[in-house]
């Protein structure tokens, strides 16, 4: 791989890390009811699972996954499910009173534990990592030192936008503080990680 082509990769890459998304909308609901740290180090959830699908397209296990309807269709309903399950959460939680200058304590276990179920479940991830990255590699050249540097680029990126949006959630969560207005915040991301999850259903198959 060139280094004009790792240039053109770079903002290419990023616009895709910075896409709204179930993740980065995790990301926001949680700084907004945790804080920024509990959001930003949450986020290792969702880096951890993305490593495991760079390792999974890298070493070509992938094209199982384009090559088998059932495990793409497993992905696609799993995925879904947890994120329809989530929304259904966010929409009933009765917006207990949010101290902003204080963040309620949560465990970051259960909030990486999050990140990754809500990553691991796209398939839409999956199919950047074996149809984009790709696109960036030389064939003459060793596949998986490549791989390797798109892959460390992506994650690098990936938590700088975790950063971003955990911040924008800080920033909202100061408008918070109404009991009423967190409802709506609450039920308005549920709606969209339903959404989402609906979404899910209709990605085929490369």
């Amino acid at each position: 791989m060139s280094v004009t082509a790792w240039l053109f990769f770079l903002p290419a890459c990023f616009a895709i890390n910075l896409a709204p998304g179930p993740n980065n909308l995790l990301s926001i609901n949680v700084a907004a009811r945790h804080g920024f740290v509990k959001a930003f180090v949450g986020g290792t959830g969702r880096l951890l699972a993305f490593a495991m699908m760079l390792a999974l397209a890298a070493t070509g296990l992938a094209v199982v996954l384009h090559a088998s309807e059932w495990i793409f269709l497993a992905i696609k309903l799993t995925g879904a499910a947890y994120l329809i399950w989530l929304a259904i959460q966010l929409w009933r939680s009765d917006a207990p009173a949010i101290d902003t200058s204080q963040p309620q304590d949560a465990a970051l276990t259960r909030i990486a534990r999050q990140e990754f179920f809500v990553a691991a479940g796209n398939p839409k991830a999956i199919l950047v990592f074996t149809a984009f990255l790709p696109q960036f590699v030389d064939v003459t050249q060793p596949i998986l030192p490549q791989f390797a540097a798109l892959g460390a680029s992506f994650l690098v990126l990936e938590w700088i936008a975790i950063a971003l949006y955990s911040w924008a959630g800080m920033y909202l969560g100061k408008w918070l503080a109404r009991a009423k207005i967190r409802r709506w915040f609450n039920r308005c991301c549920g709606g969209f990680l339903a959404a989402i999850g609906v979404s899910f259903l209709l990605v085929r198959r490369a």
